[in-house]
């Protein structure tokens, strides 16, 4: 009797992990297309913004009250996504993520009118490669990467601490230290992001609140791609004459 009822157990034990599995999958999926989506909008939003050059949207507001907007408008919809995401329903912060994502185009068209076409698209694909696998590692890893995460955070601090200072320095071997910390920290901060999404990831969550998971899963990988990018392009770009 033993024997026969253990194989039943061993079963329906294999069929839930199985569950999970395919769950969790769909859920990282969903997130992964949602941070797809919102970093392709952010690109065509910065490029058609950029386009004309010095006659171009961004180049004509670059100097006036309205850029203060365009810059300060992106910190205000992540905050309201971060401290008001349990009182939004899934829609409504998908909508939100998705105005972030167009104003941080605009935020970042400057980049098509300070560098290369071709240094941007390089530096693109080294930080999508870089973004992948540290993705990849921090999915697939059995290590606790919390202690890690810690470490990460506090340097996350001091490169926001010494960006400040540097607005009134200007130092350029400042600059250029603050952006190799600060490879080294997104880098770090994408396999620990990863790996908590994961791990937060509930197979009885509601649609709604595994919906809103996946937006904020979508926005923490978001920031640590494109700070990755805007760490490597000061690095690596190579600007227009």
């Amino acid at each position: 009797m033993a024997y026969g009822s253990q194989p039943r157990w061993t079963d329906r034990s294999a069929a839930t992990r199985l569950d999970i599995d395919v769950g969790l999958r769909d859920y990282m999926l969903r997130i992964y297309n949602y941070m797809a989506s919102g970093l392709a909008l952010t690109g065509i939003v910065a490029y058609v913004a950029a386009m004309g050059g010095r006659d171009s949207f961004i180049a004509q507001i670059y100097h006036t009250p309205l850029m203060w907007l365009v810059i300060l408008a992106p910190l205000g919809l992540v905050m309201w996504l971060s401290y008001g995401i349990n009182r939004l329903s899934a829609a409504a912060a998908q909508g939100i993520f998705w105005a972030y994502a167009g104003l941080m185009g605009l935020s970042l068209s400057t980049v098509f009118l300070v560098y290369t076409g071709a240094s941007i698209a390089r530096v693109f694909f080294i930080t999508a490669g870089t973004f992948a696998a540290m993705s990849l590692y921090g999915y697939t890893t059995r290590r606790d990467l919390s202690q890690m995460g810690s470490f990460l955070f506090m340097g996350l601090i001091g490169i926001v601490i010494a960006s400040l200072v540097n607005i009134f320095l200007a130092s350029s071997a400042l600059q250029f230290a603050i952006c190799v910390i600060g490879v080294l920290v997104f880098t770090g901060l994408t396999a620990w992001d990863t790996q908590q999404i994961k791990e937060t990831y509930y197979e009885g969550a509601g649609y709604e609140v595994a919906g809103k998971q996946a937006v904020m899963g979508a926005l923490r990988l978001y920031l640590d791609f494109v700070n990755l990018f805007m760490m490597l392009i000061q690095l690596l770009g190579v600007r227009r004459d």
